[in-house]
């Protein structure tokens, strides 16, 4: 398992110098107006959203709420996060997870998925399945990428890693590429385990997605007029 992570984080360190977030390519923030009521936010994921290893208040949902707050947008927030859980698990729990009235999802899972070597198109089905689901309640989406460890091999790494950009097209959902930039193999952000990020790692993560999330909950005031 720790030689998994181990090459894990080599992938982490390659895929932040191949992608960065595309939040750039969203509006100016300028523009984003937001709901004059709570927004109804849940974000489904993993040990990495659960906040494995921190408190409740230091925890990625937590932290994601304080900045939208600071900004003037008020969020109504669920960790839906499950230490441990991958695509399928999050598939499997998705009534109960997510309910009635939400209207915002960060979709994060697929790292645990990775690191096990599951068949990418176990992941590509159960996260298909997923956003089918939301799509069908009309909440709104903001997909999270992962990477493939390289020890399993560059096909299954081409295989997996293509998973998240071609559904963000084909589901049309706004696509941060890769959950961990900034943070992945930086020892000053992560946990003693080298793969779970820290309190300062979290804050990292907020501030390079927050963008996309504002410029995602922005679209929540047309729907509701």
């Amino acid at each position: 398992m720790f030689a998994h992570i181990r090459v894990l984080i080599m992938a982490l360190m390659t895929a932040g110098t191949m992608a960065g977030p595309v939040w750039a390519q969203t509006p100016a923030q300028e523009s984003v107006k937001a709901p004059t009521k709570p927004v109804k936010m849940v974000v489904l994921g993993d040990s990495l959203s659960a906040g494995l290893g921190l408190s409740a208040s230091a925890a990625f949902p937590a932290r994601l709420q304080k900045a939208l707050g600071d900004k003037g947008i008020k969020v109504d927030m669920i960790n839906a996060g499950v230490s441990g859980d991958t695509s399928s698990g999050g598939r499997d729990r998705l009534d109960w997870s997510i309910p009635e009235g939400t209207e915002v999802v960060v979709l994060e899972l697929g790292a645990n998925d990775a690191l096990r070597g599951t068949d990418p198109a176990v992941t590509r089905a159960a996260l298909t399945d997923i956003l089918s689901r939301l799509k069908a309640r009309k909440i709104a989406v903001l997909l999270c990428g992962m990477v493939a460890p390289p020890n399993y091999g560059s096909e299954y790494a081409a295989k997996f890693n293509a998973i998240y950009p071609e559904l963000s097209k084909s589901f049309d959902v706004p696509l941060y590429p890769f959950f961990l930039e900034g943070v992945a193999a930086d020892a000053k952000l992560n946990q003693a385990d080298g793969l779970h990020p820290a309190a300062d790692g979290v804050d990292v993560i907020v501030k390079n997605i927050l963008p996309m999330v504002e410029a995602l909950v922005g679209t929540i005031s047309g729907q509701r007029s």
